[in-house]
């Protein structure tokens, strides 16, 4: 069976990334204590009881471990994956793997001289309802596509947030922080190896501390659609859900909508999925359906064929978000 390590426990994602791998077959062989954020660390060994804690330098130096699962610090995710593959580990990284276009440089220049695995886990990747979607897509239903838009609003939390989380430089910005997401997702839809930006919009509309970057809007462009997304920290606190995350796509012979996290008619659970076509109507609960990623990775990691690379898609989505980030017009009311 395969092992990993879990550093950079400084963001609740590490949980997830760390049950997921679990659920398919691997086995954690130790935990980094090191963090900034000491409730992060308590949530890990309290979900995960049986893992050791193990400094960094030994985990990285056992040659039994055959990859690392990284949830640091934003900024510090580039360095500690680059450290890793040259030590000879595959690595998963929650989103954004990097900040800066200088470190992803510097991964891709890594991952090209090591042949080591780096791959981000994007939302796409463990949504079924999204999987759901591109099944529908491939499939002709809704004739060719032509239209995508995503809205994607996120709970701010404040009590459960860290310095770093307000820091521009250690979160990269809300269009490379959550907005990669946004970008991968259109991406996957236009079946596209990279897409033209065709507007990007970041607003600062006060929420504490000022500058902090609460909205952005983007619009891409590839050969055959167009992409228009939305993201914000502005989920009320009387939702029963962290955002009423939904996708929009328009066909020549149909339409579908996601509603990733809830449904306002009652249906319990998220994943909710409604087709219309030139014949009918009709509806998906996609709540049941296998997420497969942390599978395809360890078969990644087994076999060596990099699928999780898609092909180099997941560089095209970072440049695309730190393009984005860089070029937006910044309103601040």
């Amino acid at each position: 069976m395969p092992r990993f390590a879990a550093i950079g426990l400084d963001h609740r994602h590490i949980y997830d990334l760390t049950a997921g791998l679990l659920a398919a077959g691997a086995v954690c062989a130790g935990h980094d204590p090191e963090t900034s954020d000491p409730r992060v660390l308590a949530g890990f060994r309290k979900r995960f009881p049986d893992v050791p804690a193990v400094s960094r330098e030994r985990l990285l130096d056992d040659p039994s471990i055959d990859f690392v699962v990284l949830a640091a610090v934003p900024s510090d995710r580039a360095a500690l994956a680059i450290e890793a593959m040259r030590r000879g580990k595959d690595v998963m990284v929650d989103k954004p793997g990097v900040t800066t276009p200088e470190q992803l440089a510097a991964v891709e220049a890594v991952v090209r001289d090591t042949g080591r695995i780096w791959s981000i886990c994007l939302g796409r990747l463990t949504s079924p309802s999204v999987q759901a979607a591109l099944d529908v897509v491939r499939s002709g239903e809704l004739g060719r596509l032509v239209s995508l838009t995503s809205l994607a609003p996120h709970r701010l939390n404040r009590t459960l947030r860290p310095a770093w989380f307000f820091d521009r430089e250690a979160y990269g910005g809300i269009i490379v922080d959550i907005g990669v997401h946004s970008i991968d997702q259109f991406l996957a839809f236009a079946d596209a190896p990279d897409a033209i930006i065709a507007a990007s919009t970041i607003g600062c509309f006060g929420t504490p501390p000022s500058g902090f970057e609460d909205f952005a809007e983007i619009t891409l462009r590839s050969e055959t659609m167009t992409g228009t997304m939305r993201l914000d920290w502005f989920t009320p606190d009387g939702l029963a859900d962290w955002g009423d995350g939904r996708l929009f796509l328009v066909g020549t012979e149909g339409t579908l909508e996601i509603r990733k996290n809830l449904d306002l008619e009652g249906r319990a659970g998220g994943d909710h999925m409604f087709v219309a076509n030139r014949q009918r109507t009709r509806y998906q609960d996609c709540g049941g359906l296998p997420v497969t990623y942390y599978g395809d990775f360890l078969d990644d990691v087994r076999d060596r064929t990099g699928r999780m690379l898609d092909g180099g898609r997941v560089f095209s989505v970072c440049r695309l978000a730190l393009r984005c980030q860089a070029e937006a017009v910044r309103f601040t009311p």
